[in-house]
């Protein structure tokens, strides 16, 4: 049976026919990707755009312009989208450091939006997230893609129709040789406001090469390949393993790693890593790893082996199931899934959870973000999911589970009841 969107939520309908007049929220990268898919259709109108960077926004606001025939508004503070009340939803599309102030002010300002992935900085911001918007009753779909994909929802309709038996162990991988290079501290350039790109991080002297894309490789703003990869090779072996976008999640994490192999570069992220997650009910291992050696395999994917030896392995671009001396068995294809942006469109609309509901995403993103406390503290981490925090004192210093926002930016607290 074809992987299943969760139940409707509540609210208010918007009318088939209607705009969904969006703002874009951080110019260039992925939020202009996730803008460009949905200005493809009649039913979407772009009406602004936001980024602290002036040398972001050229291109988007020409394309925007050359669609609709009127310049969008521009702006550098996202709270002036936030207030305007003909803008039905937004594009979260900033560095994953400021995903959480953002998306969590939009639900408060009862805008529904597209959140880029990973969802935050933290563990801590991860649960905020996700309890904002089911308190605020907001529509969010998220930016793993993978799962509106068709060789990845086959391949999960496979998994979870039994064919392969009971799962034992589940794998995912990725390739990780990005690299910063070296520069010194120097002046932000004029158009660029820096302090407020920095915004809740602490405070580092302006380098060009922790800004655009490489920020992902600063621990300060990013989560290393864990995140930025793993949200979404992690989230395709959790997705086989559950029965719904309600996911089962881990019950301890090691792991051991490092920046072993890139050593001369400003980067800090993990380049090195083997995590081993504990699942219960059902049993089960899942093993990440970060590297460069994946032999026949390609440079990302996800596996999941039976208890008789058979393996299911995705990537983007296929999949196959293989028997125990690795000959490859008849599969199984269905009709392909609707498209990603589409279906948020059709959700924002008819108010029912996307195919990558925030609460769902936050699940795999928090499990991403606990191979990098347990590597960082050095310790086995252990995870109650009632309670969604960590047992004990282990892993409570890391970055990866909570910072502190710097001075003037305050992160609002929904917990969990």
């Amino acid at each position: 049976m074809r992987l299943a969107d969760a139940a409707s939520l509540k609210g208010i309908s918007k009318s088939p026919n209607e705009k969904l007049v969006i703002g874009l929220i951080g110019c260039g990268g992925m939020g202009a990707a996730n803008m460009r898919n949905l200005m493809n259709f009649p039913d979407v109108e772009v009406a602004a755009l936001c980024d602290v960077d002036d040398a972001r926004i050229p291109n988007d606001l020409r394309d925007v312009e050359h669609k609709y025939g009127r310049k969008p508004d521009v702006y550098k503070d996202y709270r002036k989208i936030l207030d305007r009340k003909d803008i039905d939803a937004v594009i979260v599309g900033t560095p994953d450091h400021w995903h959480a102030l953002v998306l969590i002010h939009a639900c408060e300002a009862g805008k529904d939006a597209y959140c880029e992935k990973p969802l935050s900085h933290d563990i801590v911001e991860s649960v905020y997230m996700a309890e904002a918007v089911k308190h605020h009753k907001r529509i969010v779909q998220c930016g793993t893609w993978q799962r509106s994909t068709r060789e990845f929802t086959d391949a999960l309709d496979y998994v979870r129709s039994g064919k392969l038996g009971k799962i034992i162990l589940t794998r995912a991988w990725i390739t990780d040789g990005f690299r910063a290079g070296h520069q010194k501290p120097t002046t932000p350039p004029s158009g660029l406001d820096y302090d407020m790109w920095v915004g809740p991080a602490e405070f580092v002297p302006y380098q060009s090469n922790r800004l655009h894309f490489n920020w992902r490789w600063f621990m300060n703003f990013g989560g290393g390949m864990s995140t930025d990869w793993g949200v979404h090779m992690m989230d395709i072996a959790l997705l086989g393993m559950s029965r719904d976008q309600d996911l089962v999640m881990p019950t301890s994490v090691s792991a051991y790693g490092g920046q072993w192999a890139i050593t001369d570069d400003d980067r800090n992220a993990p380049d090195t890593m083997q995590a081993i997650y504990r699942f219960e009910n059902p049993d089960f291992a899942m093993h990440w790893q970060i590297g460069l050696d994946h032999p026949e395999k390609e440079g990302h994917g996800t596996e999941f082996v039976s208890a008789d030896g058979r393996t299911l392995r995705v990537w983007r671009g296929g999949w196959k199931v293989l028997d125990p001396g690795g000959k490859e068995l008849p599969k199984e294809e269905a009709a392909p899934p609707p498209d990603h942006w589409r279906n948020w469109v059709d959700c924002v609309k008819t108010r029912s959870a996307p195919r990558a509901s925030l609460p769902s995403v936050a699940q795999t993103t928090i499990v991403c973000h606990l191979s990098n406390v347990a590597l960082s503290s050095g310790e086995t981490v252990h995870w109650d999911n009632k309670k969604q925090d960590l047992v004990g004192k282990a892993g409570r210093n890391s970055l990866s589970y909570h910072r502190p926002y710097r001075k003037g930016y305050k992160l609002p607290e929904y917990k969990p009841a």
